[in-house]
């Protein structure tokens, strides 16, 4: 076998990480995985996992390689698996197809699991390395590693703004503030959602329709969730119109009252949850939905709710479109927060990075890393 080569190392998990980002909204409740079988400087077999098609990425690319895998190098962005689930481990495919050498870009962000797959490599005689691409790796399975450890869904709060922080002219108003760049990437952002949220504030003042317009291929529906007390959604907005079991109401009414009974009936999906400071908690909500295998919320919503979920701190990850525009007095603010209250304890993002989009930037940047400081863990 020939000798690791430090930059071609980099590039078929280059190739990996591309093949593990075609299984978006595809692998679901699974983690995003793509691999790449090499031999002699030649791919030799490449897959990704989708889970309707069962096979783990390993899997899909050690059937195409058939006998060539023997004494080939594997690279995969996720540790194997070595335990049995809907299919049997991976780690002893890979042993058994006499592979000399796996390079893996991160661990099984499972605490349970996480290292027991390269060790049972090692002790099989086979040669890992792990690290490469990392970053980019984790960032792809950020959802999944918050969810397997706390079984709660991993919480982004996107949005429009102005250069002076303004999402709207005026409250209750729609507001065009990016550009169709923009609004393209957020399309990409709702396909890799699970469930978009938002409050029945923006419902009554856009009537959105939040779909994902993408076009790409999902193995489940989005699921368009509303923060709603008091049961105001209109039956004939375009949510409700819409429906077809993907919109979800959380509210603090009884599920007997009469405007619960109407949706019920429309085909919206009626939550009762706890009352906190006479709102919905939350808290309550994400752990609804972390029960029903919603792994990543897109948070899309107005200056209460926004100001609602930063308080409560289910924020972990923020991405702010900006426009390269004033909008002056008047304005909504991004979160509806009192200043003297917010401002002393409020976190700084970090891990931030910038990008172009059209003639706006978008800045995002995270609150909790899922990977080490968030402190939730799940219970049993």
């Amino acid at each position: 076998m020939p000798k690791p080569n430090a930059n071609a190392d980099e590039s078929h998990l280059t190739r990996a990480l591309a093949l593990a980002r075609r299984a978006t909204a595809l692998a679901h409740p699974n983690p995003r995985v793509g691999c790449v079988i090499v031999k002699n400087h030649r791919v030799i077999g490449e897959g990704f996992h989708s889970y309707d098609h069962r096979d783990h990425a390993e899997i899909v690319a050690l059937k195409k390689a058939g006998k060539k895998a023997r004494d080939a190098t594997l690279y995969v962005t996720l540790e194997p698996c070595c335990t049995t689930g809907r299919t049997g481990p991976c780690t002893d495919a890979i042993i058994a197809a006499g592979i000399k050498r796996v390079v893996t870009a991160m661990l099984d962000p499972n605490p349970a699991v996480a290292g027991r797959g390269l060790a049972q490599l090692r002790r099989a005689g086979i040669e890992v390395a792990q690290g490469i691409h990392e970053a980019a790796a984790c960032e792809l399975n950020e959802d999944f590693a918050k969810w397997i450890r706390t079984g709660l869904p991993f919480v982004t709060l996107k949005t429009a703004l102005t250069l002076d922080g303004q999402i709207a002219a005026r409250s209750g108003s729609t507001t065009w503030i990016t550009s169709e760049a923009s609004r393209e990437a957020v399309q990409h952002l709702r396909h890799e959602a699970d469930a978009l949220l938002t409050g029945i504030g923006t419902v009554l003042a856009d009537n959105p329709r939040m779909t994902d317009r993408t076009g790409k291929p999902r193995r489940q529906k989005l699921l368009r969730a509303i923060i709603d007390s008091r049961l105001r959604l209109p039956l004939k907005s375009n949510l409700v119109k819409s429906v077809d079991a993907d919109v979800a109401v959380f509210t603090t009414l009884p599920l007997d009252s009469p405007k619960a009974l109407a949706l019920e009936r429309a085909g919206v999906a009626v939550v009762r949850v706890p009352a906190k400071r006479g709102h919905v908690d939350l808290h309550a909500v994400l752990r609804n939905l972390g029960k029903h295998q919603i792994l990543n919320v897109l948070l899309e919503a107005g200056a209460e709710l926004n100001g609602a979920a930063l308080e409560a701190g289910i924020v972990d990850k923020m991405i702010l479109f900006y426009a390269p525009k004033i909008m002056g007095t008047g304005g909504v603010p991004l979160a509806d927060l009192p200043a003297a209250h917010w401002f002393p304890k409020s976190p700084a993002l970090t891990n931030i990075t910038i990008n172009r989009y059209g003639p706006d930037f978008c800045v995002q940047g995270y609150f909790h890393d899922v990977y080490g400081n968030h402190r939730a863990r799940r219970k049993n």
